[in-house]
């Protein structure tokens, strides 16, 4: 059995990401390759050959690599998958773009946003909308998989000295070209790392009301979320939506304000460890997967908490 995970990187360092995925890779017992692909990323390579349980890491270097358009990605994965029976790479958007094409050239089924390895053939995923977890046995000679990064601890980032082994990077497809990164700069933790995280529904009633939510997640150094009917009427960002067609978060704190509680929703976030909700409504959805419960009118308890912390 080999393994080989995809890194997701800026070149310069590893994405937090790419530690779960090596987790997930452990799971199976067999050496882990980590491919880094990009240009002039020595600094992601250094990063991945430090990995705690990495035995080998593959570099492609090339200015067709620069942005890991899916295209170029894809291609540079399928020129090593060859000598690996296991392909595994995060079920972030960037993963979820490169592996569906190589599982297609490959000619196996993917499986997708795995939470579980059972063995080497065996794993678990969720469905429909995380209410059902679907146990699923593959017979491909090659399994790619993407994984569910919130469902595995990362593994240590030091302690680990994998050999370095350069190859040849394919040449630029020529199907797509990159046109502009448009970066936004946060102030408080990422959503989908972050341990604390204070999230807004459509109960915030106006995007000036969502306001509310900054000193309490300021006090906290949380990040900040919202439901999508919250993200839908125009209360808060894209990036911040949590749920099924949003982020996929489990931190250690998940203070849910105004959220109803709606199954999209729940799937994005009901495997963080403490869920704290507050709602006017007694009857909230939320109020079933809370681990904490305050019945009343937000706009006076969350000053309230603020105030009190």
């Amino acid at each position: 059995m080999t393994i080989l995970v995809i890194a997701e990187h800026d070149n310069a360092t590893l994405k937090p990401a790419t530690l779960n995925t090596v987790a997930a890779a452990q799971k199976l017992g067999g050496p882990i390759t980590v491919l880094v692909a990009g240009s002039n990323c020595s600094g992601a390579v250094q990063a991945a050959a430090q990995v705690a349980g990495v035995a080998k890491v593959l570099v492609a270097d090339a200015p067709a690599l620069a942005e890991q358009l899916a295209e170029n990605l894809a291609a540079q994965v399928l020129a090593v998958a060859g000598g690996f029976t296991h392909i595994l790479a995060p079920a972030t958007t960037s993963g979820k773009n490169v592996l569906p094409r190589v599982a297609a050239k490959l000619d196996v089924a993917q499986i997708s946003d795995i939470i579980s390895v059972e063995s080497a053939d065996t794993f678990k995923r969720p469905i429909y909308a995380g209410n059902v977890i679907a146990t699923v046995q593959s017979s491909d000679a090659v399994k790619v998989m993407t994984v569910r990064t919130t469902a595995f601890d990362a593994v240590a980032a030091s302690g680990g000295s994998a050999a370095v082994e350069n190859i040849s990077a394919v040449a630029d497809s020529g199907k797509a070209s990159f046109v502009q990164r448009e970066v936004v700069k946060l102030d408080r933790p990422e959503l989908t790392s972050a341990k604390v995280i204070v999230s807004g529904g459509r109960g915030m009633g106006s995007a000036d009301n969502f306001k509310l939510l900054e000193p309490l997640a300021d006090k906290l150094s949380a990040a900040m979320g919202a439901s999508r009917a919250a993200v839908d009427a125009g209360f808060a960002p894209n990036d911040w939506q949590v749920g099924q067609t949003g982020k996929i978060v489990a931190p250690q704190l998940y203070i849910a304000i105004g959220i109803s509680g709606a199954i999209q929703h729940l799937a994005g976030m009901k495997d963080s460890k403490v869920i704290v909700a507050i709602n006017k409504d007694a009857e909230a959805p939320i109020f079933g997967v809370a681990d904490y419960g305050i019945v009343g009118d937000l706009f006076e308890i969350v000053p309230q908490l603020t105030a009190a912390l």
